[in-house]
């Protein structure tokens, strides 16, 4: 069944003042070239994707069953159309159990949930002294071992420390079977970061938080990737990274893209939660170990969106940071851009940047309780 909406369209031409016509992909776009502040209507973008997703909705990716559909439903009702479920450090049984989950939800998509694209693998492959959140389960990698996971979900993504013994081979051997190598849980050096990235490493798993920073004289795996990435997730919660840092980010790294890191917290009221085999308490708009660890986030792309917007983005480029870039760096051409024969992944803002309507595939989102 086709369908259309009128208001701004975001192109990758720019901005049209028209239609967009849709069944599950996108038939056309109708209209003139426009600048959206010479009328009041609707702003129409592309659906965001997430590439780092632990929970929401009081579900924790690792419960694994049913969760990463609950998760993926919630999130859908923020504007998010597709995204990664993420698995913390943990016991392999653990990590089997929740890969087996997330292949089957991958596998079984429901109706009002984002797209599930397959997993990132956050742990064990880090480093036990900059764990962050993540229980102490860190080991080294194998290929074999990383071969038996990609047999229960899709690994789209890894993130690993390339300073622990036998990663740099690794990353090697991943990047050329098209899987995404993010650095990452790491005290590597800037050399280490540098080494990695010659071995095919892409990317930086949420920049700034669980690395080495930069220093003058020792830049660190901040500093390497300021120098060296195209590519990078950051959180954009305001409590992760201050809003100079991701403007630092914004001018170094060409194609940062944000990421929620959020956890079963996300949407949910204040009080304990779990991260994988963690307990963690939701307060003040953000989720912390005991200790005061920060562990993961409750945010959600459109406030993720709104936060871009409030420290100086324009929409246009807020959008490509929520969305186009996390779907060109997964090599996911046909999503993260509204154009004649992609998916009809569509988020509907008001002029204040609320969700008005969310469309996954062509299908209207039912977004009671957003």
């Amino acid at each position: 069944m086709s369908a259309a909406i009128k208001g701004n369209i975001l192109t990758p031409a720019g901005w049209v003042h028209g239609a967009i016509s849709f069944g599950a992909r996108i038939d056309g776009i109708d209209g003139g070239t426009a600048d959206p502040s010479t009328n009041a209507d609707d702003y129409i973008i592309p659906g965001f994707i997430d590439l780092h997703v632990h929970g929401g909705g009081g579900r924790d990716v690792m419960e694994g069953g049913d969760a990463p559909h609950v998760i993926a439903a919630m999130h859908a009702k923020h504007g998010t159309t597709s995204l990664l479920a993420t698995t913390m450090t943990a016991p392999p049984e653990d990590i089997v159990a929740a890969l087996q989950a997330i292949g089957a939800a991958c596998a079984a998509p429901r109706r009002g949930a984002a797209r599930i694209l397959g997993a990132h693998l956050e742990g064990p492959y880090i480093n036990p002294g900059k764990l962050g959140a993540q229980p102490a389960y860190a080991r080294a990698a194998s290929l074999a071992e990383l071969r038996q996971l990609g047999s229960y979900a899709p690994l789209r993504l890894i993130t690993v420390a390339p300073e622990i013994d036998g990663h740099l081979a690794l990353v090697r051997a991943l990047a050329d079977a098209g899987i995404r190598v993010q650095i990452g849980h790491t005290s590597g050096s800037y050399d280490d970061g540098v080494a990695a990235l010659a071995h095919g490493a892409a990317g930086f798993t949420h920049l700034f938080n669980a690395m080495s920073a930069l220093h003058h004289r020792e830049p660190g795996m901040v500093g390497a990737a300021l120098a060296h990435a195209e590519y990078a997730e950051i959180i954009p919660d305001l409590l992760h990274v201050h809003a100079g840092a991701i403007k630092v980010a914004l001018r170094a790294i060409p194609r940062l893209y944000c990421v929620t890191d959020s956890t079963a917290a996300t949407g949910m009221p204040d009080g304990d939660y779990m991260l994988g085999r963690q307990l963690v308490h939701k307060c003040l708009g953000g989720v912390r170990l005991p200790d005061g660890t920060l562990a993961g986030s409750t945010l959600t792309m459109d406030q993720a969106l709104r936060n871009l917007v409030g420290i100086g983005l324009d929409l246009a480029d807020a959008s490509r940071r929520v969305s186009t870039n996390a779907a060109d760096y997964l090599g996911e051409s046909a999503r993260g851009r509204l154009c004649a024969g992609n998916f009809a992944d569509i988020v509907v803002l008001d002029r204040n940047l609320n969700i008005k309507a969310v469309y996954i595939e062509g299908e209207p989102c039912d977004l009671t309780d957003a």
